[in-house]
């Protein structure tokens, strides 16, 4: 999925304690929440396995989507010509540390 659709997910997250942002992502129609989410799951089981921290105290500090390779194909057109088609890729980052 595009960058530009996963910042718009990750703006709702960013700043809030890590349970409430998986309780707002639960409610958002949309395929990007599940991957945020995903995302957001991850970072907390890593927090707790490799930093020992608990996961009730964690906040989602930063949350971003960079962009990644994107894909490129070509479709033809009329009277010999050609349309390119971009398939757009992120890479979604989400810090996670203790709420002060």
């Amino acid at each position: 999925m595009s960058p530009q659709k996963v910042r718009r997910v990750l703006g709702m997250v960013r700043g809030k304690p890590v349970y409430q942002a998986l309780a707002a992502l639960q409610y958002v129609p949309s395929p990007t929440a599940v991957a945020v989410s995903k995302v957001i799951r991850s970072a907390v089981a890593n927090a707790e396995n490799n930093r020992f921290m608990i996961p009730e105290t964690l906040k989602v500090v930063a949350a971003y989507a960079d962009d990644a390779p994107r894909l490129r194909r070509y479709r033809p057109q009329s009277r010999g010509r050609i349309s390119p088609i971009k398939r757009r890729s992120c890479h979604i980052t989400v810090v996670v540390d203790r709420g002060s």
